[in-house]
């Protein structure tokens, strides 16, 4: 009989010199795993910790100029050497994750297995842009460290995303458990289905975004609209911009707007089959409680 009923656990974030901006410490209850985060403008004190001073995969994050967010994902047998060749190398990022193992168990194939898996997860996903050009080949692990490789790794996928890093799940995943049902959106030209997810927003596949753009749209839209054109999230098919795959937004009001092509209440935009906005469902949901 398989145990399936999810666990509860702890997390803890340790602040070294008490700021909330400063470097953060992540660890986690019951996994030898721990990780050092911190911005760009405090490596020089984060590369003396001794976290840094191992084997381990870490990512760089930042935001583009044309506002959309990008990672970058490494791997080093040691982590303070690596970030340090990143101040020159690399100039989008402005916070960098390393994570590494407290009692040494993690080593070369280890963390190149990682860094292989957060590549091909993140790709696969494709919300963020992936800086990385070249795509590494799987490395041969026994089946012991390969599956032990793999506890890590879904250790790693818990916690990113308390850190703002949702770049590895694919947006059907993230949808609200409540939101059962589907929301659409006929405006302006614009066809979409979407859901509510945990943090944002998802439009499905085969949702037709307006091509033209209104006058008034706010820059941060127009340039999400291109981002997804070049990362074919988009793809222009007869007049209309169609949706490739499903794709997870911040917020209903941006995933209206990406579809309108101009600004929207995404609150008020999106309804369901009974033409109910999601201002009122989700009021309604609130209710009854």
């Amino acid at each position: 009989m398989k145990f399936t009923e999810k666990i509860g656990a702890t997390i803890k974030i340790f602040l070294p010199d008490g700021s909330p901006e400063g470097i953060r410490i992540i660890s986690k209850s019951n996994w030898t795993g721990t990780a050092v985060m911190a911005n760009r403008s405090q490596l020089s004190s984060a590369i003396n910790r001794e976290e840094l001073a191992k084997p381990g995969v870490y990512v760089l994050t930042g935001t583009e100029l044309e506002g959309s967010q990008k990672i970058y994902i490494g791997q080093s047998d040691n982590l303070k050497e690596r970030l340090k060749q990143h101040i020159s190398g690399k100039d989008f990022w402005d916070i960098f994750v390393a994570f590494s193992c407290t009692d040494g168990t993690l080593n070369t194939a280890h963390v190149r297995f990682l860094e292989y898996q957060l590549i091909k997860l993140a790709k696969k996903a494709n919300q963020w842009d992936v800086d990385n050009t070249v795509d590494p080949k799987e490395p041969r692990l026994s089946e012991s460290d390969k599956e032990d490789s793999k506890g890590f790794l879904a250790e790693m996928l818990l916690i990113f995303p308390i850190l703002g890093i949702d770049a590895f799940e694919q947006a059907k995943k993230s949808i609200n458990k409540h939101a059962k049902d589907l929301l659409f959106l006929s405006e302006r030209g614009a066809k979409g289905k979407g859901q509510e997810a945990d943090d944002g927003f998802v439009v499905l596949t085969g949702s037709q975004a307006r091509a033209e753009e209104t006058a008034s749209i706010q820059k941060y839209l127009s340039e999400m609209r291109q981002q997804l054109l070049s990362r074919q999230v988009l793809k222009k098919e007869k007049g209309v911009l169609v949706f490739t795959q499903d794709y997870r937004f911040k917020s209903p009001s941006t995933a209206a707007g990406v579809l309108v092509g101009g600004a929207a209440n995404g609150r008020l935009a999106w309804k369901d089959r009974d033409n109910k906005t999601l201002r009122d469902i989700q009021e309604e949901r609130v209710e009854k409680e």
